[in-house]
Protein backbone atom coordinates (compact mmCIF):
# COMPACT_ATOMS: atom_id res chain seq x y z
CA UNK A 1 0.00 0.00 0.00
CA UNK A 2 1.35 3.47 -1.21
CA UNK A 3 1.02 6.18 1.28
CA UNK A 4 1.98 9.62 1.87
CA UNK A 5 5.05 10.10 4.83
CA UNK A 6 3.40 13.35 6.47
CA UNK A 7 1.81 11.25 9.59
CA UNK A 8 4.59 8.32 9.99
CA UNK A 9 7.22 11.38 10.90
CA UNK A 10 4.99 13.34 12.63
CA UNK A 11 4.10 9.47 14.50
CA UNK A 12 8.01 9.20 15.42
CA UNK A 13 8.76 12.08 15.91
CA UNK A 14 6.16 12.05 19.43
CA UNK A 15 7.19 8.19 19.70
CA UNK A 16 10.53 9.26 19.69
CA UNK A 17 11.94 6.62 16.93
CA UNK A 18 12.77 7.07 13.15
CA UNK A 19 11.57 5.62 9.64
CA UNK A 20 14.03 3.62 7.74
CA UNK A 21 14.99 5.19 3.90
CA UNK A 22 16.17 2.35 1.91
CA UNK A 23 17.36 3.69 -1.39
CA UNK A 24 17.17 0.74 -4.24
CA UNK A 25 18.93 0.62 -7.46
CA UNK A 26 17.60 -2.16 -9.41
CA UNK A 27 14.44 -4.83 -8.90
CA UNK A 28 16.44 -6.90 -6.51
CA UNK A 29 17.06 -4.10 -4.13
CA UNK A 30 13.52 -2.64 -4.29
CA UNK A 31 12.20 -6.31 -3.30
CA UNK A 32 14.58 -7.09 -0.22
CA UNK A 33 13.64 -3.77 1.16
CA UNK A 34 9.61 -4.61 0.72
CA UNK A 35 10.64 -7.79 1.81
CA UNK A 36 12.12 -6.85 4.78
CA UNK A 37 9.12 -4.46 5.42
CA UNK A 38 6.78 -6.89 5.68
CA UNK A 39 9.22 -9.45 7.55
CA UNK A 40 9.85 -6.68 10.79
CA UNK A 41 5.94 -5.06 10.18
CA UNK A 42 6.82 -1.80 9.67
CA UNK A 43 6.28 1.14 6.87
CA UNK A 44 9.44 2.61 4.99
CA UNK A 45 10.34 5.00 2.75
CA UNK A 46 11.19 3.14 -0.49
CA UNK A 47 13.28 5.50 -2.19
CA UNK A 48 15.14 6.36 -5.68
CA UNK A 49 17.46 9.33 -5.66
CA UNK A 50 18.23 11.37 -9.00
CA UNK A 51 22.15 10.66 -8.75
CA UNK A 52 21.32 6.87 -9.73
CA UNK A 53 19.62 8.20 -13.04
CA UNK A 54 22.67 6.56 -15.29
CA UNK A 55 21.70 3.36 -13.61
CA UNK A 56 17.66 3.38 -13.51
CA UNK A 57 15.56 6.15 -15.15
CA UNK A 58 12.96 7.95 -13.19
CA UNK A 59 9.97 6.17 -15.29
CA UNK A 60 11.88 2.71 -14.44
CA UNK A 61 11.98 3.57 -10.88
CA UNK A 62 8.28 4.60 -10.72
CA UNK A 63 7.12 1.40 -12.32
CA UNK A 64 9.34 -1.04 -9.51
CA UNK A 65 8.40 1.19 -7.36
CA UNK A 66 4.62 1.52 -7.54
CA UNK A 67 4.65 -2.20 -7.79
CA UNK A 68 6.17 -3.31 -5.10
CA UNK A 69 4.34 -0.38 -3.08
CA UNK A 70 1.22 -1.35 -3.73
CA UNK A 71 1.83 -5.02 -3.38
CA UNK A 72 3.39 -4.67 0.08
CA UNK A 73 1.57 -6.00 2.93
CA UNK A 74 3.01 -2.75 4.61
CA UNK A 75 2.41 0.74 4.10
CA UNK A 76 5.02 1.84 1.83
CA UNK A 77 6.37 5.38 0.96
CA UNK A 78 7.38 6.04 -2.71
CA UNK A 79 10.34 8.80 -2.19
CA UNK A 80 12.05 10.62 -4.31
CA UNK A 81 15.60 11.80 -2.58
CA UNK A 82 17.78 14.43 -3.29
CA UNK A 83 15.96 15.88 -6.45
CA UNK A 84 18.03 18.52 -7.73
CA UNK A 85 16.02 19.33 -10.65
CA UNK A 86 12.51 21.46 -9.99
CA UNK A 87 11.47 20.12 -12.87
CA UNK A 88 12.51 16.53 -12.90
CA UNK A 89 10.88 16.56 -9.18
CA UNK A 90 7.76 18.03 -10.59
CA UNK A 91 7.47 15.07 -12.94
CA UNK A 92 7.51 12.59 -9.67
CA UNK A 93 5.17 14.44 -8.24
CA UNK A 94 2.99 14.20 -11.28
CA UNK A 95 3.77 10.12 -12.14
CA UNK A 96 3.47 8.82 -8.38
CA UNK A 97 5.65 9.88 -5.70
CA UNK A 98 4.49 9.99 -2.67
CA UNK A 99 6.72 12.00 -1.27
CA UNK A 100 9.79 14.23 -2.12
CA UNK A 101 13.23 16.00 -1.73
CA UNK A 102 14.13 19.03 -3.24
CA UNK A 103 17.89 19.34 -2.40
CA UNK A 104 19.11 23.12 -3.28
CA UNK A 105 21.26 23.06 0.29
CA UNK A 106 24.59 23.82 -2.07
CA UNK A 107 22.55 27.20 -2.79
CA UNK A 108 22.48 29.93 -0.84
CA UNK A 109 19.79 30.51 1.86
CA UNK A 110 17.62 32.66 -0.32
CA UNK A 111 18.36 30.60 -3.36
CA UNK A 112 17.40 27.26 -1.66
CA UNK A 113 14.19 29.22 -0.42
CA UNK A 114 13.01 30.06 -3.71
CA UNK A 115 13.97 26.79 -5.13
CA UNK A 116 11.88 25.12 -2.30
CA UNK A 117 8.88 27.16 -2.15
CA UNK A 118 8.33 27.01 -5.60
CA UNK A 119 8.08 22.96 -5.59
CA UNK A 120 6.35 23.13 -1.87
CA UNK A 121 3.25 24.87 -3.46
CA UNK A 122 3.33 22.67 -6.56
CA UNK A 123 3.43 19.77 -4.35
CA UNK A 124 0.90 20.65 -1.92
CA UNK A 125 -1.78 21.55 -4.30
CA UNK A 126 -1.38 17.44 -5.57
CA UNK A 127 -1.05 16.35 -2.22
CA UNK A 128 2.54 15.19 -1.76
CA UNK A 129 4.75 15.87 0.95
CA UNK A 130 8.41 17.55 0.36
CA UNK A 131 11.39 17.26 2.47
CA UNK A 132 14.14 19.80 1.44
CA UNK A 133 17.72 19.98 3.33
CA UNK A 134 19.36 23.31 4.89
CA UNK A 135 23.50 22.99 6.37
CA UNK A 136 24.92 20.11 3.82
CA UNK A 137 26.06 16.56 4.28
CA UNK A 138 29.03 15.97 3.06
CA UNK A 139 30.44 13.44 1.08
CA UNK A 140 33.38 11.12 2.47
CA UNK A 141 33.98 13.35 5.17
CA UNK A 142 36.39 11.62 7.32
CA UNK A 143 34.66 11.03 11.59
CA UNK A 144 36.92 14.02 12.85
CA UNK A 145 35.74 16.36 10.21
CA UNK A 146 33.22 18.86 11.49
CA UNK A 147 30.46 19.20 8.77
CA UNK A 148 28.87 22.64 8.51
CA UNK A 149 26.17 22.16 10.86
CA UNK A 150 22.61 22.90 10.09
CA UNK A 151 22.10 26.80 12.32
CA UNK A 152 18.73 26.46 14.45
CA UNK A 153 18.26 30.65 13.28
CA UNK A 154 18.24 29.16 9.65
CA UNK A 155 16.25 26.16 10.42
CA UNK A 156 13.12 27.82 11.82
CA UNK A 157 13.47 30.96 9.21
CA UNK A 158 13.72 28.12 6.05
CA UNK A 159 10.48 26.54 7.56
CA UNK A 160 8.59 29.44 8.15
CA UNK A 161 9.19 30.73 4.42
CA UNK A 162 8.65 27.60 2.34
CA UNK A 163 5.91 25.40 4.37
CA UNK A 164 8.57 22.33 3.91
CA UNK A 165 6.53 19.11 5.44
CA UNK A 166 9.78 17.93 6.83
CA UNK A 167 13.50 18.88 7.00
CA UNK A 168 17.12 17.20 6.64
CA UNK A 169 19.74 18.60 8.50
CA UNK A 170 23.51 18.42 8.91
CA UNK A 171 24.63 17.01 12.84
CA UNK A 172 27.75 15.45 11.60
CA UNK A 173 26.99 12.48 9.19
CA UNK A 174 28.27 12.32 5.59
CA UNK A 175 27.36 10.50 2.54
CA UNK A 176 29.15 7.72 1.01
CA UNK A 177 32.15 6.36 2.72
CA UNK A 178 33.86 7.75 5.60
CA UNK A 179 37.99 8.32 5.20
CA UNK A 180 38.43 7.39 8.41
CA UNK A 181 37.44 3.92 9.70
CA UNK A 182 36.75 5.51 13.21
CA UNK A 183 32.64 6.31 14.01
CA UNK A 184 31.74 9.70 13.27
CA UNK A 185 31.10 12.28 16.44
CA UNK A 186 27.24 13.54 16.39
CA UNK A 187 26.25 16.68 17.39
CA UNK A 188 23.23 16.16 19.45
CA UNK A 189 23.43 19.20 21.38
CA UNK A 190 22.21 20.76 18.01
CA UNK A 191 19.95 18.21 17.00
CA UNK A 192 18.28 18.65 20.42
CA UNK A 193 18.13 22.51 19.73
CA UNK A 194 16.67 21.95 16.44
CA UNK A 195 14.01 19.64 18.01
CA UNK A 196 13.15 22.08 20.04
CA UNK A 197 13.07 24.71 17.93
CA UNK A 198 12.01 23.21 14.59
CA UNK A 199 8.14 22.48 13.99
CA UNK A 200 8.27 19.74 11.02
CA UNK A 201 10.07 16.64 11.70
CA UNK A 202 13.70 16.54 10.91
CA UNK A 203 15.29 13.67 9.22
CA UNK A 204 19.16 12.33 8.97
CA UNK A 205 20.93 11.66 5.68
CA UNK A 206 24.43 9.54 5.43
CA UNK A 207 23.26 7.35 8.03
CA UNK A 208 25.30 4.00 6.30
CA UNK A 209 28.52 3.27 9.00
CA UNK A 210 27.53 6.10 11.09
CA UNK A 211 27.13 4.04 14.24
CA UNK A 212 24.29 2.32 15.12
CA UNK A 213 24.16 3.84 19.23
CA UNK A 214 24.38 7.17 17.07
CA UNK A 215 21.58 6.34 14.90
CA UNK A 216 19.41 5.10 18.06
CA UNK A 217 20.03 8.12 19.87
CA UNK A 218 19.10 10.50 17.29
CA UNK A 219 16.34 8.68 16.54
CA UNK A 220 15.11 9.24 20.43
CA UNK A 221 16.47 12.85 20.05
CA UNK A 222 14.20 13.72 17.51
CA UNK A 223 15.15 12.29 13.68
CA UNK A 224 12.36 11.12 12.11
CA UNK A 225 13.79 9.28 9.63
CA UNK A 226 17.14 7.92 8.55
CA UNK A 227 18.68 7.82 4.95
CA UNK A 228 20.86 3.95 3.93
CA UNK A 229 22.01 3.94 1.09
CA UNK A 230 25.87 3.28 0.84
CA UNK A 231 25.90 0.14 3.04
CA UNK A 232 22.83 -1.23 1.47
CA UNK A 233 25.33 -1.44 -1.88
CA UNK A 234 28.25 -2.33 -0.55
CA UNK A 235 26.33 -5.54 1.13
CA UNK A 236 25.10 -6.65 -2.49
CA UNK A 237 28.59 -5.92 -3.53
CA UNK A 238 30.05 -7.93 -1.06
CA UNK A 239 27.33 -10.67 -1.17
CA UNK A 240 28.28 -10.52 -5.51
CA UNK A 241 31.80 -11.46 -5.28
CA UNK A 242 31.69 -14.38 -1.92
CA UNK A 243 31.47 -16.62 -3.94
CA UNK A 244 31.47 -18.71 -7.95
CA UNK A 245 27.93 -18.78 -7.83
CA UNK A 246 26.19 -21.62 -10.38
CA UNK A 247 23.84 -18.81 -11.56
CA UNK A 248 23.02 -15.59 -12.19
CA UNK A 249 19.90 -16.06 -10.17
CA UNK A 250 21.79 -17.53 -7.32
CA UNK A 251 23.89 -14.52 -7.20
CA UNK A 252 20.90 -12.40 -7.20
CA UNK A 253 19.21 -14.25 -4.65
CA UNK A 254 22.46 -13.99 -2.38
CA UNK A 255 22.38 -10.00 -2.35
CA UNK A 256 18.61 -9.96 -1.40
CA UNK A 257 19.12 -11.80 1.42
CA UNK A 258 22.52 -10.08 2.35
CA UNK A 259 20.12 -6.69 2.12
CA UNK A 260 16.50 -7.90 3.62
CA UNK A 261 19.34 -8.66 6.54
CA UNK A 262 20.87 -5.23 6.77
CA UNK A 263 17.30 -3.52 6.56
CA UNK A 264 16.04 -6.05 9.66
CA UNK A 265 19.05 -4.66 11.55
CA UNK A 266 18.20 -1.13 10.93
CA UNK A 267 15.02 -1.40 11.62
CA UNK A 268 15.87 -2.38 15.21
CA UNK A 269 18.31 -0.08 15.63
CA UNK A 270 15.98 3.40 14.45
CA UNK A 271 13.17 1.47 17.02
CA UNK A 272 10.51 1.78 13.83
CA UNK A 273 8.35 -0.53 16.13
CA UNK A 274 7.81 1.67 18.79
CA UNK A 275 5.32 2.44 16.11
CA UNK A 276 3.11 -0.47 17.05
CA UNK A 277 3.12 0.64 20.49
CA UNK A 278 1.61 4.06 20.13
CA UNK A 279 -0.93 2.90 17.50
CA UNK A 280 -2.29 0.27 20.25
CA UNK A 281 -1.95 2.85 23.04
CA UNK A 282 -4.45 5.22 20.20
CA UNK A 283 -7.00 2.71 19.62
CA UNK A 284 -7.11 1.62 23.66
CA UNK A 285 -7.55 5.51 24.10
CA UNK A 286 -10.34 5.71 21.63
CA UNK A 287 -12.12 2.47 23.04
Amino acid sequence: MLISSKNLLLTAREGGFAIPHFNFWDEMSARAHVAAAEKKNVPILLAWAQKHEADIDIDEALILGKFYGAHAKVPIVLHLDHGFSPDLVKYGIDHGFTSVMIDASAEKFDKNVAVTKDVVDYAHQRGVVVEAEIGHVGTGLSADDANQYTEVEAAVEFVKHTNVDSLAVSIGTSHGVYKSAKTPHLNFERLSELRQAVAVPLVLHGGSSSGDENLSKAAALGITKVNIYTDLANTALHAAQAEPYESVLKMIEAEQKAVEALDEHYVDVFNTAKLHQIEEKTVLGAL
